[in-house]
């Protein structure tokens, strides 16, 4: 099962606008959007805003592996505090976590036709957690996603 609905830069341009406005209305430094490929479980990170480089670009993760690949596959929101500390396994298995430098974040899962195919992902550099008003603007920002992704099939 794949997301291939609408045209590509339509889509380019309505995710990569979701992470600039999900970075500009709450108090954080990354915003990251990860989409499980067309071919295959694995999970790539596509879009970003405020990354502090294009590594996020090659990092591809397995289903029910790294933060991506957890939330796809539980389909639940995942947070990280005090990162590396406080997580399940190791930190390499956290790739965006590493590459972007950061210590605290929260991920929701975006579902296509009812199942978990996508996660929005927001993390801060700092140890201040993020916030509970942040976590719902997260969810909210995850369901517009949803309903774009869904009505552009």
């Amino acid at each position: 099962m794949e997301f291939s609905g609408g045209s590509k830069s339509k889509e380019d341009q309505t995710f990569k606008e979701a992470c600039e406005h999900a970075l500009e209305e709450m108090n954080c430094d990354f915003v990251g959007l990860a989409l499980q490929n067309s071919k295959g479980p694995d999970i790539s990170w596509h879009y970003a805003a405020g990354n502090s480089n294009d590594k996020y670009k090659r990092i591809t993760v397995r289903y029910g592996k790294g933060i991506a690949g957890k939330v796809i596959s539980t389909g639940r929101p995942m947070k990280i505090e005090g990162f590396p500390n406080n997580i399940h396994g190791k930190a390499l298995e956290y790739p965006i976590m590493l590459a972007e430098n950061l210590n605290c974040a929260f991920a929701v899962p975006i579902h296509f036709k009812g199942v978990p195919k996508g996660v929005l992902l927001v993390g801060k550099r700092t140890d201040q957690p993020i916030s509970e008003s942040d976590q719902h603007t997260i969810l909210d920002a995850a369901e517009k996603l949803e309903k774009e992704m869904n009505s552009s099939i």
